[in-house]
């Protein structure tokens, strides 16, 4: 048995004049902000902070490059909820493999926020994040906003 169509969307069904792209897409509430530059993120090296609002609460995020690509996370420790760099944007361990919790040294995979070792509870909070013609952008969520001053 299969489900009847679903109904057009209201976009969809009104009489536009112009290219297919003015019938507009649903809200979904996802915007996409510009972080920084692709070359700001190093291999292995120093992540770019920046602040987010999460939950309702204002924490810091950073963002990293690992294997070519660019990967974000809530700077919070999943052990005990707390900031995990031990010098401002310094996650890494010194083999570049690790990201690193500097206060009880839980280990999380690079590429996936997965706690890798140590006293880690679950994996690190990923922010979606793209790469496009130079610029790194992240992506809001239903639970992750920027934080407005």
């Amino acid at each position: 048995m299969s489900l009847p169509p679903a109904p057009p969307l209201e976009s969809e069904s009104a009489s536009v004049d112009g290219p297919p792209e003015a019938l507009g897409t649903p809200d979904t509430g996802v915007e996409s902000l510009p972080l920084c530059a692709s070359a700001d993120l190093v291999e292995g090296g120093l992540a770019v902070a920046f602040d987010v609002v999460y939950g309702g609460q204002t924490c810091r995020a950073f963002a990293i490059r690992f294997e070519g690509q660019p990967h974000a996370y809530l700077n919070r420790c999943t052990h005990v909820a707390m900031e995990m760099d031990y010098q401002e944007g310094r996650f890494f361990d010194d083999t570049g493999r690790w990201l690193l919790c500097a206060s009880h040294g839980a280990a999380y995979a690079p590429d996936t926020g997965e706690c890798a070792g140590g006293p880690c509870r679950g994996g690190l909070i990923k922010v979606d994040l793209t790469e496009a013609d130079g610029v790194v952008h992240w992506h809001t969520s239903y639970l992750l906003k920027p934080l407005v001053f």
